[in-house]
């Protein structure tokens, strides 16, 4: 048996072991045992083969664009959250938890029937009956309001529950709220009618902007997994481990930043690749704490990485007016180098002193052959150059480029398995072609299963803020904060940043980065003049970081609990690691010309600085210093503050003399590292 046939994806595992390879891919769409009782079955079976004509739907809109978009987003979150508590339901059944099952069940005839109602009387109620509403509408209006509200805290918990309660909430008892945040307030029905009725609320621009757009990549991003790009990933920074001492650690670094780009949560994304990652990093000698803040960190990179920014970038260019998704991605690439650098060098400082000797190769199942390596890399690279070709350089609309991605890959996912077993593989093309097709209808399953959660939270954050903007609440924020920080820029971004990691706890990317956008980026737009572009990509890095900033951190969570290391240190951690992500926000403030996205001077000048700046901080924190406690302390604050004044300090002359002094210290550093000569206190 040729060696390629063993590898590391679940779907392709060895004739030589219990399970041939058709057996594990069919075990992947049936994954129960015999003991298993049928409703698990049916149900699983449902959420699996209901995908592709769900799937099919959303290509044939892509294509055809045959219906106007809002009436698509209400069949398409119709269906999606049928999916998604068809999925739930075998848990909660296994769980005896009644209360539990009898709330999705209700929760799935309501869906059904709201968006039936609505798909079907679309035209009255979307254009001749707009800001009126029957009786018997406003019954279906708050028995979806319900099942919202009920699905929303189920996947997401108290803390996003009380997000959307206190948005309704806010709404209703306005005029008896204090000072600035006073309003009218909004009666019931005309609540009710925003949030369901006139088809905007949950089915409101975010919701149809995951259908338009988001969708596909959340699809292309479910088929790499079962197609096996994980494998492939960890194959080739398995081998970088050759060249360079942290290779294995930065294993999580590159699987995570881009499988992160494309599903738009760091916390799933650190479930999802740091069940690999982790493991390997631990089985090297990296320490729980700083393999579970490593994940943590390479995932909420992943969000801010061209071309999909976790999905954060489609809502930016829908929000920004003059603004297309070219210009956001443009004006993001030269951050995210700063980022990408920075996180490398801190990987490499915190994780090859731990690494010990070992053969890299001993972390794979098998080896792959050189030409087998050739077919993978290029399954997976047509389709990624597609998507930049016509997203970037035909510059199609993200809609067609999405559409163009997702058929690609699923056309070499079929392609290259049958040209492999055509020449390099003693695999029979038939059952090749099995296999592929179970792996083509679990990438179906796999990418509801990363949707729904997405779909979910963007349709209730849709609702708070339609709610939110008919009592403009901007407004009043903008004010608050004006009053809160005397009119100070500097006070006013550290409380932007403060509000904007609050307002993120807990959610995806996408979700946390449309509140704080509607809600915070006015008030530095309108009161303190930063723009646009620099406003909103303050917002987005800040609302980021709330996965990695403790008490709540849920990525760092996820990535300890999968480690088993503590909480606090591994938050600890992944604060070192990432602490010019902390920073780099006020750099888009105090010098926006570096989201310019040309080669002008001022452009290239702000991003070295900040590149500068950003790599000071990480020597500075992260590099083992062999000195003794003081001059350490001493030698980590200098190259911390001067990468400080290197990133943000207004005046261009400081940041030039903040980088000569970052020159002079490591290049003292360098020399006395070089003699060895160990100083004194």
């Amino acid at each position: 048996m040729d060696d390629t046939d063993m590898q590391t994806n679940p779907a392709a595992m060895s004739d030589e072991t219990d399970q041939t390879p058709e057996r594990a891919a069919i075990d992947s769409l049936w994954p129960v045992g015999h003991e298993e009782s049928g409703y698990r079955k049916f149900l699983e079976l449902l959420v699996t083969y209901g995908s592709v004509p769900f799937w099919a739907m959303i290509i044939y809109y892509a294509a055809t664009q045959f219906w106007p978009r809002a009436k698509y987003g209400v069949l398409f979150l119709g269906g999606t959250l049928l999916l998604y508590i068809f999925s739930e339901l075998p848990d909660a059944i296994a769980d005896r938890d009644y209360f539990d099952v009898g709330a999705l069940v209700g929760s799935a005839v309501v869906s059904a029937v709201t968006a039936g109602y609505l798909f079907l009387d679309f035209h009255r109620l979307y254009v001749t009956s707009l800001g009126h509403a029957q009786p018997h509408e406003y019954w279906i209006a708050v028995a979806f309001t319900l099942a919202i509200i009920y699905l929303t805290w189920r996947s997401f918990g108290v803390t996003f529950l009380a997000v959307v309660l206190i948005g309704i909430g806010y709404g209703l008892v306005g005029p008896w709220m204090p000072g600035v945040l006073s309003h009218g307030g909004l009666s019931a029905t005309r609540t009710l009618r925003i949030l369901v009725i006139s088809i905007d609320g949950f089915f409101g621009f975010l919701n149809q902007l995951v259908a338009a757009w988001i969708a596909l990549f959340l699809l292309f991003a479910g088929l790499l997994k079962t197609y096996g790009a994980f494998d492939l990933i960890f194959r080739i920074a398995v081998r970088s481990a050759k060249y360079i001492d942290s290779g294995i650690a930065q294993t999580a670094v590159i699987a995570s930043a881009i499988i992160g780009s494309i599903n738009g949560s760091q916390t799933a994304n650190a479930g999802m690749t740091g069940s690999f990652t982790i493991p390997l990093m631990k089985d090297s000698g990296v320490s729980a704490e700083s393999a579970g803040a490593i994940e943590s960190v390479a995932s909420t990179s992943g969000q801010v990485l061209p071309p999909v920014m976790g999905a954060g970038a489609f809502i930016m260019a829908s929000l920004i007016m003059g603004i297309t998704y070219i210009d956001v991605i443009i004006a993001g690439l030269i951050p995210a180098g700063i980022l990408v650098v920075s996180i490398f060098l801190a990987v490499h400082y915190v994780a090859a002193p731990q690494i010990g000797p070992t053969d890299p190769t001993d972390h794979l199942d098998a080896t792959l052959g050189n030409w087998a390596m050739a077919f993978e890399s290029v399954k997976y690279g047509i389709p990624l150059f597609v998507l930049i070709y016509y997203l970037g350089i035909v510059q199609y609309t993200v809609m067609t480029s999405a559409l163009y991605t997702a058929v690609s890959m699923i056309f070499m996912g079929v392609l290259i398995p049958v040209l492999r077993a055509l020449t390099i593989d003693d695999r029979g093309v038939p059952k090749t072609l099995r296999i592929v097709a179970v792996q083509t209808v679990d990438g179906f399953r796999e990418g509801i299963i990363v949707l729904a959660p997405v779909a979910i939270i963007l349709a209730a954050i849709n609702g708070v803020v339609d709610i939110l903007m008919a009592t403009a609440v901007p407004t009043a924020i903008s004010l608050a904060l004006m009053d809160l920080s005397g009119g100070v820029m500097l006070i006013a971004v550290i409380l932007a940043m403060a509000i904007s990691i609050l307002m993120g706890l807990g959610m995806p990317t996408t979700a946390a980065y449309t509140v704080v956008a509607l809600l915070i980026a006015p008030s530095l737009i309108n009161q303190f003049f930063v723009p646009n572009l620099a406003a909103h990509f303050f917002v987005f890095y800040a609302a980021i970081l709330a996965g990695l900033t403790p008490p709540i951190a849920t990525t760092v969570a996820v990535a300890a609990g999968i480690a088993g290391g503590d909480f606090w240190g591994t938050a600890y951690e992944s604060i070192k690691i990432s602490l010019p992500l902390f920073i780099l926000p006020f750099t888009f403030v105090y010098h926006p010309e570096i989201l310019d996205g040309n080669l002008a001077s001022p452009t290239l000048i702000a991003g070295g600085a900040a590149m500068v700046g950003a790599i000071s901080m990480i020597h500075g924190i992260n590099y083992r210093f062999p000195y003794g406690r003081i001059r350490t302390y001493l030698t980590r604050s200098g190259f911390f503050v001067v990468g400080v004044i290197a990133m943000v300090f207004p005046d261009r002359s400081v940041q030039f003399g903040a980088i000569a002094i970052v020159a002079i210290l490591l290049a003292a550093h360098h020399m006395q590292k070089n003699t060895n000569v160990a100083l004194p206190v």
